[in-house]
């Protein structure tokens, strides 16, 4: 399959170009600073201001799908920044001839309780919040989309470098919790879980979580 992936050299985005690369498929890795991703087969490197939608557009012409892993946390305010960068990516891919668009979202808008969302409780950490709000955002603007196939993939509360078991559950709306009660998952498995719906979509117009 040929995938557009935006924010290929990222956290997230640099695991999902191993996993999908590893599967077979064609990534177009669109970033800002292309020195940041050596050469390797299957791999087209494209330098693109994801703020602006016709160069986004150009860059996502002729693929089958696109992922973003489109983040604003580097930036003094994530939450406008990360809103303004969904909102061209949208247009961008409508644009390009509507390829599917795949997601990565954000725990904080999962339920910890019937109509409480992780972002609003005491717990979640001020340093996130910002991406949290405009992961939230970037939800209710897919949700709002006609037209548009989409699907949004939720991390569980922690996610970091670990293994890839291929091992984990998936949800929907509410926070996944472990018999431990830690909710979990490596950025591995959370590459593995995205994959397998670009493959075989199971989520589409839906937001799912992924977590142990």
């Amino acid at each position: 399959m040929q995938i557009a992936l935006i924010g290929a050299s990222g956290f997230i985005g640099s695991t999902l170009r191993i996993e999908a690369l590893a599967r077979g498929h064609q990534v177009r890795a669109i970033v800002s600073n292309p020195a940041k991703l050596a050469a390797a087969a299957h791999l087209d490197v494209r330098q693109v201001n994801v703020l602006d939608p016709h160069a986004l557009a150009e860059a996502l012409s002729g693929v089958d799908a696109v992922i973003s892993a489109f983040s604003g946390h580097a930036q003094t305010d994530v939450r406008g920044y990360y809103v303004r960068g969904v909102r061209s990516i949208v247009d961008a891919v409508r644009s390009a001839g509507r390829p599917r668009l795949l997601m990565v979202g954000g725990a904080g808008s999962l339920e910890v309780a019937p109509g409480v969302q992780l972002v609003d409780t005491d717990a979640f950490p001020t340093a996130w919040k910002g991406t949290a709000e405009g992961a939230r955002d970037a939800l209710a603007l897919l949700r709002a989309e006609s037209g548009l196939t989409w699907t949004m993939l939720s991390p569980s509360a922690h996610l970091q470098p670990g293994r890839r078991t291929g091992q984990f559950r998936l949800g929907t709306d509410q926070l996944l919790v472990a018999a431990s009660g830690q909710s979990e998952v490596s950025v591995e498995d959370y590459a593995v879980a995205m994959i397998d719906e670009l493959e075989t979509p199971a989520h589409t117009g839906r937001r799912f979580t992924v977590g142990y």
